[in-house]
């Protein structure tokens, strides 16, 4: 009698390493397997669970300073380094990794309003409300790992006196000049004590400024008089301006799509703007209960973070138009600067605490050494989550956050004002003549006019 029998190979199933996992070898016919979406789906609500668990995104705080925290940079050159400057005029370096400072930058008079590092890491500019530019050396990054720390204080290169007070500064990204902004736009070249081109448009204070990550010659300001202004270094005259509602804080420009910027508005909204069409935005960032004061793009592009003066830090992704995280602490005061690290995987605050607090970018992220195993089952329960997160169970867990009661109740309280704003533009419309009322949509309605 013939006996068939189902053989294979042991080459097939064999591990060459003990480490490497074992061949499981699986059938993935959806007819065999009926329960599979079940299964997922109580993986993805799982995991969903097990990430509100995990949750632990505070991970320290930094301090040193004795007043408000204004104004901070990173170094392009080395990942662990921030700087930060405070209103008594203190500038100081700091490690992530140790949490300690390793070089205080004493010298100026008044509040530092702007700190920017030139691209390669090697020059620090600071300005401040005492009408200096204040050049220094950065320190070089082996500092960090001695152990006498406090005690180094450094030497400003050069110091530039001017006519006005600066309220912030940004170096252009691969040359040598950089701009401050005050009663004017000054640009500056490294070895000039004097600016080399000065914009000027409107009688208002400039706010802010930031340099275009892809064309050098472009920036952008925002100013006291509600506006928006474009300038081309290549030009006499400033290129564009467009004038909101209300103020806009700071700017900050896409690094991955360096068209766009968005804007952290008085409002308690952020705003994405394409700079080759202002007359609307393209995304309205909703979530602060109150003015949003200082923004900064990730690196990868994909997300930006906020600080504001209802005391918390929200991360939004670049299209979205809510927040997908917040931060707090009960010690934490109102939000002046915010940064995310040179990787993407820390958020950086400064605040009116005098601390600076160090967070995950994603709260439930595994700090230390993740084996590759590891590795792919985080990868796996994240692309189950994203798989079934419209599900309704999935989705609440997912968007539910603990807020602080008086972000709670401001929060109800702005969603009954714009509720009732909006009951009231329905009531408006039906008993006016067809035609006669014009419903803007919110991406327009904060914006003034446009100004070539």
């Amino acid at each position: 009698m013939k006996v068939k029998v189902i053989s294979r190979s042991t080459d097939e199933f064999t591990r060459e390493r003990s480490q490497d996992l074992q061949r499981v070898f699986r059938n993935f016919d959806p007819s065999l397997r009926s329960q599979e979406k079940a299964v997922e789906y109580v993986r993805a609500l799982n995991a969903a669970k097990l990430d509100k668990i995990f949750a632990r995104p505070f991970i320290g705080a930094m301090d040193g300073h004795r007043d408000s925290i204004k104004c901070m940079a990173k170094n392009p050159n080395y990942l662990k380094a921030i700087f930060s400057g405070s209103d008594d005029g203190d500038i100081r370096l700091w490690d992530i990794a140790s949490r300690r400072t390793v070089c205080q930058f004493p010298g100026h008079q008044g509040a530092v309003q702007g700190l920017t590092v030139s691209t390669y890491g090697s020059i620090l500019v600071s300005c401040g409300s005492d009408c200096t530019v204040r050049l220094w050396n950065v320190p070089d990054a082996n500092l960090a790992d001695s152990d006498n720390l406090s005690d180094n204080s450094a030497k400003p290169v050069a110091v530039y006196v001017w006519k006005n007070a600066f309220r912030a500064v940004d170096h252009q990204w691969d040359g040598d000049l950089f701009a401050t902004a005050g009663a004017q736009v000054d640009i500056w070249n490294h070895n000039r004590s004097q600016p080399v081109n000065t914009f000027d448009w409107g009688a208002d204070t400039t706010i802010s400024v930031r340099f275009n990550p892809g064309e050098p010659n472009i920036l952008a300001t925002s100013a006291n008089d509600r506006s928006i202004t474009l300038y081309d270094l290549r030009m006499s005259s400033p290129a564009r301006k467009v004038i909101m509602r209300t103020k806009t804080n700071s700017i900050a420009w896409n690094p991955m799509e360096p068209m766009n910027f968005t804007a952290a508005n008085e409002d308690c909204n952020c705003y994405s703007y394409d700079a080759r069409k202002l007359e609307e935005a393209k995304c309205v960032h909703k979530d602060h209960v109150s003015a949003v004061m200082d923004i900064d793009f990730s690196p990868t592009g994909r997300e930006f973070v906020t600080g504001s003066y209802d005391r918390t830090v929200r991360i939004f992704q670049y299209n979205g138009g809510h927040s997908r995280e917040i931060y707090h602490t009960k010690r934490m005061q109102r939000v002046f600067c915010v940064k995310y690290s040179c990787d993407a995987s820390y958020v950086i605050s400064g605040s009116d605490d005098t601390n600076l607090r160090l967070w995950k970018a994603k709260a439930s992220e595994q700090l230390g050494v993740v084996l590759p195993r590891e590795r792919k089952k985080h990868e796996y329960l994240e692309a189950v989550k994203n798989r079934y997160k419209h599900l309704p169970e999935v989705k609440r867990i997912v968007r539910h956050r603990h807020l602080p009661r008086p972000v709670y109740k401001a929060a109800n309280l702005r969603r009954t004002m714009i509720e009732a704003e909006r009951r009231k533009e329905q009531r408006r419309k039906a008993h006016s003549a067809p035609g006669s009322i014009v419903t803007e949509p919110v991406r327009k309605r904060r914006i003034i006019k446009e100004v070539e």
